[in-house]
């Protein structure tokens, strides 16, 4: 289980970065706020996280007391996971930072919500969620400040 959750968790990291990098051009024309960490920094932050998130969806798999609860929790993981691949795709693909503000909310949101499942069955679990939304919650400022930034983009 551990190994799926760790491609399934790769692999939404690949496709995200594979929108990312076909747009980097684009995203180099941006005007971006003064705290935007450098480029170098994304990749090795996103690779721990998606390591992180990986390992928080075994322990919760593994710590979740009924099949139906495992599911409900599991379902708030892929929700929140796929809405972090639509997040690239609405900021990136179509180049509408406006929309990755709209996405990165309910990411935020979704990520919430599966903080609080994981909780219920394993303390752990959730903590390694946390590094996660504080990092979304930076992304989202910084979103926010290109938006600011490039309101025609």
């Amino acid at each position: 289980m551990l190994l799926l959750a760790l491609a399934v968790c790769f692999g939404a990291q690949a496709l995200a970065a594979s929108i990312a990098h076909a747009n980097m051009d684009w995203y180099q024309t941006l005007q971006k706020p003064g705290f935007t960490p450098p480029a170098i920094a994304f990749p090795i932050v996103w690779t721990t996280l998606y390591a992180l998130m990986a390992v928080s969806a075994w322990m919760f798999w593994r710590r979740a007391d009924t099949a139906s609860f495992r599911k409900r929790g599991l379902t708030w993981f892929g929700i929140q996971l796929a809405l972090n691949v639509a997040w690239t795709f609405a900021f990136f693909g179509l180049h509408r930072p406006l929309y990755g503000v709209a996405v990165i909310l309910m990411l935020l949101l979704a990520i919430g919500i599966t903080i609080i499942f994981f909780e219920q069955a394993s303390r752990p679990a959730s903590l390694l969620l946390v590094p996660y939304f504080l990092w979304v919650a930076f992304a989202a400022a910084l979103n926010v400040g290109i938006f600011a930034l490039n309101p025609g983009a």
